[in-house]
């Protein structure tokens, strides 16, 4: 999603700042984008090192320029029951999914703030509202993501700063390697939506796209929820 969602932006006209834990993915996201002709720059975080957010910001704020749009798509989602999680494996699930998003956000407010202008996109997940059982963390963190974004969205406001959240359902990605059965799951998921074909990256990164450009510029503290109609309460 991150990537569809670099490229989609890409076109859009925004310049690109792609940050990944992993270089080999990183590496192909940025061929993909400087062969469309995007100005793009990439840089190798580990989302849990505070000091290698800020870093990355701040190098990309000087190759690309001040900061327009910061979009906060990242997780990790180990499957267990609940009573089997350790602390550790929950403060990891936290450091990646939950406070890397509030100091990308800090550190994207302080380039936004002087121009008073910005706006901020959160990716969290329709696990909130199922509350899918053996994800205990990754749903509580995506939880958290919502309430980031409605908390942000009223201070940061005043500012000319917006924020939004964006909730996809079940996106065939990376992250359904945690089902056993892919056939199963596919038919599980096809059953619940109301739209019955699979959603894909690029449906996720047009409603990115319509919240980081101007069709939405009196849009603020909302979730969309892009999940094929699973998820209707």
């Amino acid at each position: 999603m991150g990537r569809a969602t670099a490229l989609r932006l890409a076109r859009d006209g925004f310049a690109v700042a792609v940050l990944d834990s992993n270089p080999i993915t990183l590496d192909e996201t940025l061929a993909l984008l400087t062969a469309t002709g995007a100005k793009a720059a990439g840089w190798k975080v580990d989302l849990r090192r505070e000091d290698e957010i800020r870093r990355a910001f701040e190098e990309a704020q000087n190759v690309l320029g001040p900061l327009d749009a910061l979009v906060n798509n990242a997780a990790i989602y180990p499957k267990g029951r609940f009573m089997d999680v350790a602390v550790e494996q929950y403060d990891d699930v936290v450091r990646v999914n939950q406070r890397a998003y509030y100091l990308a956000a800090q550190c994207a407010a302080r380039q936004m703030i002087p121009r008073r202008k910005g706006t901020m996109v959160n990716i969290s997940s329709v696990t909130f509202w199922g509350g899918w059982e053996e994800l205990s963390a990754y749903v509580s963190t995506k939880g958290a993501a919502i309430g980031l974004t409605r908390a942000l969205a009223r201070e940061l406001g005043p500012y000319g700063i917006r924020v939004n959240a964006v909730s996809p359902g079940a996106i065939p990605t990376a992250a359904e390697k945690i089902h056993p059965d892919p056939e199963a799951y596919q038919k599980y998921v096809l059953e619940h939506q109301s739209l019955k074909r699979r959603g894909t990256p690029e449906d996720i990164a047009s409603v990115v796209s319509f919240l980081c450009g101007e069709d939405s510029s009196f849009l603020t503290g909302q979730n969309l929820v892009v999940d094929g109609g699973w998820v209707m309460a």
